[in-house]
């Protein structure tokens, strides 16, 4: 369905550690074109510019074709995990300077009062407080005079920062106000970014807004120069196509909307697969699997829908806004492999990254991961090569695990082959443990869910990991390699609005529930007017409040529909039905609260309509290749994937190699193309250990 006023060819980047991704689709023949290119760490904005040309050469399709470029990157996480986003400050209501060392007052663990706690995000002398601060109405009960605001602005420059940000107490209940506060502060500081709280996000809590605010400051000098750069790099090869990125809600974002709130973007990678996944599990119940370099991540869907949260995690520090739902289950394929001071085999959290990467990379790396055990157990064959670009060495890998046998023991026992076959154990044990255990909060059973791999070393591993959860179904996608950067093209445009009210609902609060709505609504419409008309045609809206019984801590997420089905029978019936189906119980006589309002506005892109996948068959000889799996020799047979036919059953063991990844399938375990082209795997029977 054509959306916008001119669709052509849309391009989907997604930006890892060891590649960029990218994927073309040509509405005009209805065909997606596939790339990799080498990521260049130094200055991504470089390998997206070169990607897009190399895509381009390879679809024969001129600049001027493309309508969209939707982009994904994880710069802006990688710098808040790795604190080295841009010197700000924070500027707080006086007597809350302690914000971010108190946070929730805490301890890391219960079980452990060594462990220490995550350091403050800002440093002490980087907070400064403002006699500025509001009612829970909203009322101004504080505000600086131009004598305070005069000593801030030398206290700012003293310490020499490139963006501030403001939060006032209660200013979510008038994010106007706090606004018009934060351009004052700007206009003593010579055009300094001072970014308002409750204009960002204006949800109660303090310390998890503050959070949002000094996290999109932190971020936003990096974001814009990364931006910038793309761009003046992408008018040198005459490319002028509109600039989307990819956000963490699952959707996608208008360049401008994006320089402006960074924060929406930190998870847009993890959030683009999920988002391939849900389509492509088309309604059923899955369980996305994105394994890259230096972690897995999971998405589960007990229907098929993608699943959405309002709060995550993120480098330690609690994030409230919309995201996909993914966790970090374990090990990806850079994790390093070692051996404790016990004598014990470890995988991970250390990982080589792309620089050096493992082992058998041959750039200096001398620790050896995943990826070198991959090699060693025949899983990957000895001449391999990453995407065409990266060749492996199967000696230095050798060398580097018998390096770790040695370690653990000088019994042949501990073969540079066993080593590895156990490492592989070690990290699907945790993957699977993490998984268990994000099902039972759920309530799902592993048996009824589909397993979707993605990721260079996701079908690598998928098996393993299916076996050991309990997952009987494997579906694997058509290109798992490029898979996030096809998520990107199978976005909407999406953004959330936010209003914190703290109602009890009755017949009178019910009036100021359904005004917020209007005006949440307007709000939506005035920012997709202003910055998104010109991508899309129509736009819907869909309503979602934070509720609880009046007493409780916690609330429950509802979702209230479009904003016309919101009355104040279907708030409190859907409520209610909630609240029995998660803790088995309502009460129908307690009074119940309302203390956020979300609106989510999505306007729809172009879908694709592809030609059907057609497979190229070859009366090539048969070729197998000896795996060590289970602590044992077994000889595989060695299938291409554009080459398996569709009425062929492929029994394990075997290998499916193709240019972006390698599909292992068990044995006890079959797979089989279905109509589009994906590779289904299912159990066929209990293999005796």
């Amino acid at each position: 369905m054509d959306n916008t006023p001119a669709a052509g060819a849309t391009v989907g980047v997604d930006v890892g550690g060891t590649f960029t991704d990218f994927v073309l689709y040509d509405p005009q023949r209805q065909q997606r074109f596939f790339h990799k290119q080498p990521s260049t760490p130094a200055d991504p904005a470089l390998a997206v510019s070169e990607g897009l040309q190399a895509i381009l050469l390879k679809s024969q399709l001129p600049a001027s074709a493309l309508s969209l470029v939707l982009h994904g990157t994880t710069l802006g996480l990688n710098a808040i995990i790795q604190r080295r986003g841009a010197a700000i400050a924070l500027v707080i209501t006086r007597g809350f300077r302690d914000v971010l060392e108190i946070a929730r007052a805490r301890m890391p663990s219960s079980f452990d009062f060594h462990a220490d706690r995550e350091p403050p995000f800002l440093p002490r002398q980087r907070v400064l407080e403002i006699p500025a601060r509001f009612s829970p109405t909203g009322a101004v009960t504080q505000w600086p005079t131009g004598a305070d605001l005069a000593q801030l602005a030398e206290q700012i420059a003293e310490l020499k920062v490139s963006a501030v940000a403001l939060v006032t107490l209660n200013g979510y209940a008038n994010p106007q106000r706090e606004s018009e506060l934060a351009t004052l502060i700007g206009q003593q500081l010579d055009g300094l970014p001072v970014i308002s709280s409750a204009q960002l996000w204006p949800e109660i809590r303090e310390y998890e807004r503050t959070l949002v605010a000094v996290l999109n400051a932190c971020i936003q000098p990096l974001m814009q120069r990364y931006f910038t750069r793309l761009h003046a790099l992408l008018a040198q090869r005459a490319i002028d196509a509109p600039l989307l990125i990819t956000a963490s809600n699952g959707g996608v974002l208008p360049l401008a909307s994006a320089q402006q709130r960074p924060v929406d973007t930190l998870l847009s990678g993890p959030a683009s697969g999920a988002i391939a996944a849900a389509q492509l599990a088309n309604g059923c119940g899955f369980v996305s699997f994105d394994m890259g370099g230096t972690s897995s991540d999971i998405s589960l869907s007990a229907e098929g829908e993608v699943e959405r949260v309002n709060r995550t995690d993120i480098g330690g520090l609690p994030l409230i806004l919309p995201v996909v739902g993914v966790s970090a289950i374990g090990a990806g394929g850079g994790s390093i492999v070692r051996v404790d001071e016990y004598g014990i085999l470890k995988v991970g959290p250390e990982s080589a990254g792309a620089e050096p990467g493992p082992v058998a990379y041959l750039r200096g790396g001398d620790a050896p991961t995943l990826t070198d055990c991959y090699l060693l157990s025949g899983i990957l064959p000895a001449d391999a090569t990453l995407a065409g670009a990266i060749p492996l060495s199967l000696p230095a890998a050798r060398r580097a695990l018998d390096r770790l046998g040695a370690q653990l023991g000088e019994d042949a026992r501990y073969s540079a082959e066993r080593v590895a076959s156990g490492a592989i154990a070690v990290a699907t044990a945790q993957m699977a443990t993490a998984l268990n255990t994000a099902l039972a909060q759920r309530g799902l059973v592993a048996d009824q869910l589909t397993l979707i791999p993605f990721g260079g070393a996701g079908p690598t591993h998928a098996n393993f990991f299916a076996e050991e959860a309990g997952i009987n179904r494997i579906l694997v996608p058509l290109r798992p390699g490029t898979f996030c950067a096809q998520g990107a093209i199978a976005a909407d445009i999406r953004r959330d609005f936010v209003r914190s009210l703290r109602l009890h609902i009755n017949q009178t609060t019910f009036v100021s529930i359904s005004e917020s709505v209007s005006a949440l609504r307007e709000q939506a419409t005035a920012w997709f007017q202003q910055q998104a008309r010109a991508l899309s045609r129509d736009a819907c809206f869909t309503v979602e409040a934070d509720m609880r019984y009046s007493g409780q801590a916690y609330e429950l997420t509802v979702d209230l529909g479009p904003p016309e089905e919101v009355t104040l029978a279907a708030i409190v019936q859907r409520f209610q039905q909630l609240h029995q189906q998660r803790y088995g119980f309502a009460s129908a006589d307690a009074p119940v609260e309302l203390t956020t309002l979300r609106l989510a506005l999505i306007a729809p892109l172009p879908r694709a309509a592809e030609k059907a996948y057609q497979p190229h068959p070859a009366p090539d000889a048969p070729v197998t290749r000896a795996l060590y799996l289970r602590d044992s020799w077994v000889e595989a047979r060695i299938w291409q994937r554009h080459q398996i036919p569709f009425d062929s059953l492929v029994p394990g063991p075997a290998v499916v190699e193709q240019e972006d990844t390698t599909t292992l399938i068990l044995p006890g375990w079959s797979a089989q193309l279905d109509a589009a082209g994906n590779l289904l795997i299912t159990r066929q029977q209990e293999v005796a250990p």
